[in-house]
């Protein structure tokens, strides 16, 4: 298994994978949807998946003395680990915010998404949906990922737009919390963008895994 993810980060990725994640960065961005830059992530990972598919990698990968179980967790351990190090720079960037920039005007009058706890659980949550509904959806014929993509593109936008539009609904305009106020708030909408990252993340590999041991390579 642990050779398996080697071959992912070491042959099978696209150096884009990794290039795309500095778009964590545009947390820093005033007057700007933030979370744009969590799609930009995942397609990263898309060019991954598509220079796997020209390069024949599935079906070289199946025919080494390894479970084919073994393939599809190696392949969502690499998507893992380029969001976990996505999340872990916007993360940063996102402390940065609250902490050091807390009295930016161009910050404070900023009438998009905050730089918040509640914004890093959106960006788990568009991270869930890309492996359920992307890396799942690739796993059921190994090959074909256009339709799966672009089922992708149009939930990861409704999930921005949610995003960008629930702490303007009155009653939740503590989703739009600047620095640490509203704590309590932003922590529960971070911890249920992890439960939501996990669940979603585990069934689909769950899943895939099902499917691709029924596909005849």
């Amino acid at each position: 298994m642990l050779k398996l993810l080697a071959k992912e980060l070491k042959l099978t990725a696209s150096i884009l994978s990794y290039v795309f994640i500095v778009f964590a960065l545009m947390a820093f961005l005033p007057g700007y949807p933030i979370l744009v830059g969590t799609f930009f992530c995942c397609l990263g990972i898309f060019q991954t998946f598509q220079a796997a598919r020209e390069a024949n990698d599935i079906t070289y990968t199946a025919l080494l003395p390894v479970a084919k179980r073994d393939i599809v967790k190696a392949r969502y351990s690499f998507c893992v680990f380029i969001e976990a190090c996505y999340f872990l720079l916007t993360a940063a960037v996102t402390l940065i915010r609250m902490t050091i920039f807390t009295d930016v005007i161009a910050y404070t009058n900023n009438a998009l998404m905050a730089a918040n706890l509640v914004y890093l659980g959106f960006v788990l949550i568009i991270f869930g949906c890309f492996n359920l509904i992307f890396v799942g959806g690739f796993f059921k014929t190994a090959y074909k990922f256009g339709k799966p993509f672009v089922c992708f593109i149009i939930a990861a936008f409704l999930i921005a737009g949610i995003g960008e539009t629930l702490f303007h609904i009155p009653g939740l305009e503590a989703l739009g919390a600047f620095g640490f106020e509203h704590l309590g708030t932003q922590l529960g909408a971070l911890c249920l963008g992890i439960i939501l990252y996990i669940a979603l993340t585990f069934v689909s590999m769950t899943k895939a895994a099902r499917d691709f041991g029924t596909i005849d390579i």
